[in-house]
């Protein structure tokens, strides 16, 4: 089945970019009306995002006063994504080893299209967002499914739960959509590049492109120089 983008999905964005980049304080409540105002949408939508900020261990609940944001590290987010990477490397070089059947490599095709699609026209638009997380999903969903081993999306959906650390935790700086342009097609590439090794049946490789993937849905560097030098961010 398909994955759909969540509903206040732009909201979750670009709550995500404020609390990495230190704009929402650790302990800062988060108003429903005054974010909704912010962000020019009504109140269901960031009511929405809080709630799957709060399963990502962004923000914590404050019974019935709402939400407040929970302030992140370098060691907590590049710990995160270093757990995922060896994750789907793994899965990649299973994947690589056992080769790939018909379906999945149909499927992997059609993913890669999408993307391709995407990316077309050299610049984002309206929708993009919602586009790029569908294709995303997607394309992570298919290597973990298919590489023969259940445990490994088991664990990545335990992993899932820290900050930044799932592949849809997007945070993108939608004031720079040029760099985020080559940010998100740069990522593209990288799935290009792991499909390449897996049908050449390249498992090291396979591997080692998806461990250094795993940083790249984190967005923006701009938005995590807050936390310091740690964070590696792929382009």
């Amino acid at each position: 089945m398909e994955k759909r983008i969540k509903p206040g999905q732009k909201v979750i964005v670009a709550l995500r970019g404020m609390i990495a980049s230190g704009e929402l304080r650790d302990g800062e409540r988060i108003g429903e009306i005054a974010t909704a105002e912010r962000l020019g949408v009504s109140r269901m939508p960031v009511r929405t995002a809080l709630r799957a900020l709060e399963q990502e261990g962004l923000v914590v609940k404050l019974g019935a006063r709402g939400y407040a944001a929970r302030g992140i590290t370098a060691v907590q987010v590049e710990g995160a994504i270093e757990v995922r990477g060896a994750l789907e490397g793994l899965a990649a070089h299973r994947l690589a080893q056992r080769g790939l059947d018909r379906a999945t490599d149909k499927a992997l095709a059609l993913c890669l299209a999408e993307g391709d699609a995407l990316f077309a026209k050299g610049h984002l638009a309206e929708g993009d967002l919602e586009r790029f997380y569908t294709y995303n999903l997607r394309f992570h969903d298919l290597l973990t499914q298919a590489c023969g081993n259940p445990a490994i999306g088991i664990a990545l959906s335990r992993n899932n739960h820290l900050p930044f650390a799932s592949a849809a935790a997007l945070a993108l700086d939608w004031d720079d959509l040029i760099a985020e342009y080559d940010h998100l097609i740069g990522a593209h590439r990288e799935h290009h590049a792991v499909v390449a090794a897996i049908r050449d049946r390249r498992a090291e490789d396979a591997e080692r492109l998806m461990r250094a993937h795993a940083h790249a849905a984190t967005g923006s560097s701009r938005i995590f120089e807050r936390l310091g030098t740690e964070i590696t961010l792929s382009a």
